[in-house]
C-alpha cells in the first residue's frame, strides 16, 4: 500500500450537506453533523468526501449560487466547523474535496452588487454585460439552460447581463484577467487551509465566445436544446486556465481536481484530462445506462478506448442532480440489482464516486404536487420535470423519528421506508446492502488488482451477463455479473481456469462455484468475484 494514491486508488463519497446529519436540530444538515459521522464513513471504507457547496448563499439554487467564496455559511456551522471537520477527517485519513461553482455567482454576491450599480463601476467587467442590438433585440440568441433567453435586462443601467442558468445566477466574465486571478487566489486560500481537492461545477462553460456569435440551430425539445452550443461553452481559452489551475494544484502535495462536463460526452470529458489539465472529468453516460449488461459494456468500452491509458477513468451512478439508481433500476424494495451495480462500480478500472445513502439503497422521495417542490428547476419545469428534491432527502440513520437525521422536521421529507431501510438496521443484518458495500470496499482496498489492474473484457450477453478480468503481474480477478433472474452459464478457457482461484465475494453463495465443462453457473441476479493469486 506504499504507493496508494487516495484519489486514484480510493473511493470518493459525495455528501449533500443539507441532508446528511443535522447536529443542532434546525432541520438542516450541517458540518458538525458530518464530523459526527466521520467514524461511520471510516468504517464504510471511503477515502475522501466531496462536499456539495457550503459557502454563504441565499439558497435560490441551494448553494449553487454562491455569495462569498471565502467563507462557510453559518447554517452549516461557519468556518470554525469547517476547520474542525478538516482536522477530524484528516485524522481518519479521509480527504476533503470542495465544490467550486465558478461559472456564475449569486446575484447577491458583493461583486455582482457592485457590477450592476453603474456602468463605470470597477466590478462592471467582472460579469458579462451587453447593450441591446440597434433594433432593440437582445445581444444574441444564447439561451438559459433552465428556459428562455440567457439575457436579463437590468433596469438600473438598461443593459443585459448573461446567465447560463437562472437570472439569480449571473455568469462571471472569464475573459477579465482580474476575475481569473481572483479565482486562483481564492483556490489557494482553500489549499492553504488543507483542502485536498476540488470538484468544478459545469467547468467547460466558463468562457464564452469573445464576439458573442449566435449559436446555430438544431432540432430539440427546449429552446436550449434547439441550439448547437459552439459559442457559449467549450471555448479554447479554457485550456489556458486549466494549465494555471493545475500548476497551482501541483505546487501542493497529492491534490486533485475533477470536473463536471457540461453538455459533453466521453470525448469531451477526456479532452479536459491530462498532466496540464484536470485529473478527472465526469462522463455522464455511465449513470444514464439502462439496466442492461450491453449498455454498461459499451459505455465502459468507449471510456476505456477514448482514454487509451492517457487518463484515469471515474464512474458514478448517483449524484445530487439525478434520480437515485435504486429508483431508476428497481420497482420494489429488493436490493439484488443494487448489489450487482455496486460490484460493477467497485471492480472497474477507475475511481468510484458514491452518493450519500447509495450504500443503503435509499430511494427518491415521491413528489406528487408542485406545492411540495423546493428545487427551482422543478418549479420552473413542472409538471414535465419534478426537479431534484427526490434524490436529496435526509440520510436515513435509524428508525427514530425523522430517520435519526434531526429531532425537528427536516427541510425535505424523509422517505417512508426509513423505519427499516436505515444504517442502524442494515449494520446488524449480514445480508444487507450496507454490509455488501463494506465488504466490497474492503476487498478493493486489500487487493491491488482492483486499484491498478488492467481491464480486460471477457463477454457480455444482452439482458443477461457481463464478465471481465482485472489483472496485474501477481493477481487476476474475475468479475461475473448476472443481470437476469435466471441461471446463466459463463464459459471460460482452460488457461483462465488454471491456478489457485478463491471466492472473494458473492451475493448468492458462500463457497466457490462448481465448474463443469469449463462453465461456471451463476445464480439469478448474482454478482460474483473470484481471485487468483
Amino acid at each position: 500500500m506504499a504507493d496508494f494514491l487516495w484519489w486514484r486508488d480510493g473511493v470518493i463519497y459525495q455528501i449533500y450537506p443539507r441532508s446528511f446529519k443535522d447536529s443542532n436540530d434546525d432541520g438542516i444538515g450541517d458540518l458538525p453533523g458530518i464530523t459526527e459521522k466521520l467514524d461511520y464513513l471510516q468504517d464504510l471504507g471511503v477515502d475522501a468526501i466531496w462536499l456539495s457547496p457550503v459557502y454563504p448563499s441565499p439558497d435560490f439554487d441551494f448553494g449553487y449560487d454562491i455569495a462569498d467564496y471565502y467563507d462557510i455559511d453559518q447554517k452549516f456551522g461557519g468556518m470554525a466547523a469547517f476547520d474542525k471537520l478538516l482536522v477530524e477527517a484528516h485524522n481518519r485519513n479521509i480527504h476533503v474535496i470542495m465544490d467550486l461553482v465558478l461559472n456564475h455567482t449569486s446575484d447577491q454576491h458583493p461583486w455582482f452588487q457592485q457590477s450592476r450599480s453603474s456602468i463605470d463601476n470597477l466590478f462592471r467587467d467582472w460579469y458579462i454585460w451587453k447593450k441591446s442590438l440597434k433594433d432593440g433585440k437582445k445581444p444574441n440568441n444564447w439561451q438559459s439552460r433552465f428556459g428562455d433567453s440567457g439575457w436579463e435586462l437590468d433596469k438600473n443601467t438598461e443593459e443585459y447581463y448573461f446567465h447560463m442558468f437562472f437570472k439569480e445566477q449571473p455568469d462571471l466574465n472569464w475573459r477579465n484577467p482580474k476575475v481569473v486571478q481572483e479565482i486562483l487566489d481564492m483556490i489557494k486560500f482553500w489549499l492553504d487551509k488543507g483542502v485536498d481537492g476540488f470538484r468544478l461545477d459545469v467547468f467547460n462553460a466558463y468562457f464564452k465566445d469573445a464576439d458573442f456569435k449566435n449559436n446555430p440551430y438544431k432540432m430539440g425539445l427546449t429552446k436550449f436544446d434547439q441550439q448547437k452550443h459552439i459559442n457559449d461553452i467549450d471555448q479554447p481559452e479554457m485550456f489556458d486556465f486549466l494549465k494555471k489551475f493545475r500548476s497551482l494544484l501541483d505546487s501542493y502535495p497529492n491534490r486533485y481536481a475533477v470536473g463536471e462536463t457540461f453538455m459533453g460526452d466521453h470525448q469531451t470529458a477526456a479532452n479536459y484530462m491530462g498532466d496540464k489539465a484536470l485529473h478527472g472529468a465526469f462522463d455522464f453516460s455511465f449513470q444514464s445506462n439502462r439496466y442492461n449488461p450491453a449498455s454498461f459494456f459499451k459505455t465502459i468500452q468507449r471510456w476505456e478506448h477514448v482514454l487509451d491509458q492517457k487518463g484515469w477513468p471515474n464512474y458514478f451512478i448517483n449524484n445530487h442532480d439525478v434520480i437515485r439508481s435504486a429508483s431508476r433500476y428497481t420497482k420494489s424494495e429488493d436490493d439484488d440489482r443494487l448489489k450487482i451495480l455496486a460490484t460493477l462500480m467497485m471492480t472497474l478500472r477507475g475511481t468510484p464516486f458514491l452518493y450519500y445513502g447509495e450504500e443503503i439503497g435509499m430511494r427518491d422521495i415521491p413528489i406528487t404536487k408542485k406545492s411540495e417542490v423546493l428545487d427551482p428547476v422543478g418549479r420552473h419545469f413542472w409538471p414535465f420535470y419534478k426537479g431534484r428534491d427526490g434524490c436529496r432527502s435526509p440520510m436515513q440513520w435509524s428508525e427514530d423519528q425523522f430517520a435519526g437525521f434531526s429531532k425537528q422536521k427536516p427541510w425535505l421529507p424523509v422517505h417512508d421506508n426509513y423505519s427499516w431501510r436505515n444504517v442502524e438496521s442494515q449494520n446488524s443484518n449480514p445480508e444487507s446492502l450496507l454490509k455488501f458495500y463494506k465488504n466490497l470496499l474492503r476487498i478493493r482496498k486489500m487487493n491491488q488488482v482492483f486499484q491498478k489492474g488492467m481491464y480486460l473484457p471477457i463477454t457480455y450477453e444482452p439482458h443477461k451477463l457481463l464478465a471481465f478480468i482485472r489483472q496485474t503481474a501477481d493477481q487476476t480477478a474475475l468479475i461475473a455479473l448476472n443481470f437476469s433472474k435466471r441461471h446463466v452459464g459463463l464459459v471460460l478457457s482452460s488457461q483462465l481456469l488454471s491456478g489457485d482461484w478463491k471466492l472473494l465475494i458473492s451475493n448468492k453463495r458462500d463457497s466457490f462455484p462448481t465448474v463443469r465443462d469449463r462453465k461456471i453457473m451463476l445464480e439469478g441476479n448474482e454478482a460474483l468475484v473470484l481471485l487468483n493469486g
